[in-house]
């Protein structure tokens, strides 16, 4: 942490949790728990992008501040680093879920952060079986080859390292990716071998293999200069809230 990162007193929330929902009623309680476990101080805030169901109540009741935003995924999560004055800042998906070994891993690079103050987590998906698996070591050598890594894996930084980049882009899509862009022109990223469970449910709505080859393909179109208002149009909204099991969360 940089000289001029205030350190708050024992027992005041050093790290702010930003979760962008949108008709996540479902599967936020889970994050929530497994979130309310963490060995360290936090505090959470869900960023609600006009739910037509119950996700402010789900995040309420899950221990969250809640924050009405408009819909877009860069502007939820930036209304969300503006409601909180934590130190440190970590940007998660709704359906996503963080294992005790992750919580461990988390709380220890907090005590000692790396020097570039920005780091995110292993990948692993909530399905078991040979797809999945072939999905999860393509997006390991994409990751060391680009050293880009998907929203879904969370996003630890500094107050200062946000800032520094101007915050999250305001972008239809890729903002995961250019938040990772901008950090890498101007300083490392880590990475925590610790897991994020990232949800299956958008692979299964599209299938499996056809789910893959539309992120492979936007993404390379990104990579090459298109620009994201017009990748978008590709990118059809998620059919519902509810479409497939709970992201397993792992002992």
């Amino acid at each position: 942490m940089s000289p001029d990162t205030p350190t708050p007193p024992a027992g005041v929330p050093r790290l702010g949790v930003v979760i962008p929902a949108l008709d996540e009623e479902e599967h936020l309680p889970f994050l929530l728990d497994d979130l309310r476990s963490l060995p360290v101080p936090v505090e959470i805030v869900v960023v609600d992008g006009g739910s037509s169901d119950e996700t402010l109540a789900a995040a309420r009741n899950g221990g969250a501040r809640t924050v009405r935003g408009d819909r877009g995924r860069g502007l939820q999560m930036n209304a969300g680093a503006h409601a909180l004055e934590t130190p440190w800042l970590l940007f998660l998906h709704a359906d996503s879920r963080v294992p005790p070994a992750t919580r461990s891993a988390l709380a220890e690079w907090l005590s000692d952060p790396h020097s570039c103050e920005a780091a995110h987590f292993a990948f692993q998906l909530d399905q078991e079986g040979l797809w999945w698996t072939v999905l999860e070591r393509g997006q390991r050598v994409r990751e060391r080859v680009t050293g880009l890594a998907y929203g879904d894996q969370g996003l630890l930084l500094s107050r200062g390292r946000y800032e520094e980049i101007g915050g999250i882009p305001d972008l239809p899509l890729m903002e995961d990716v250019e938040a990772i862009r901008r950090l890498r022109r101007i300083g490392a990223v880590d990475r925590i071998e610790a897991p994020i469970v990232t949800s299956t449910r958008r692979y299964r709505e599209d299938g499996p293999f056809l789910g893959w080859l539309r992120n492979a393909i936007l993404l390379g179109l990104y990579s090459l200069g298109v620009p994201p208002r017009i990748l978008v149009r590709w990118y059809r909204p998620r059919l519902s809230s509810g479409s497939g099991p709970i992201p397993r969360c792992p002992a």
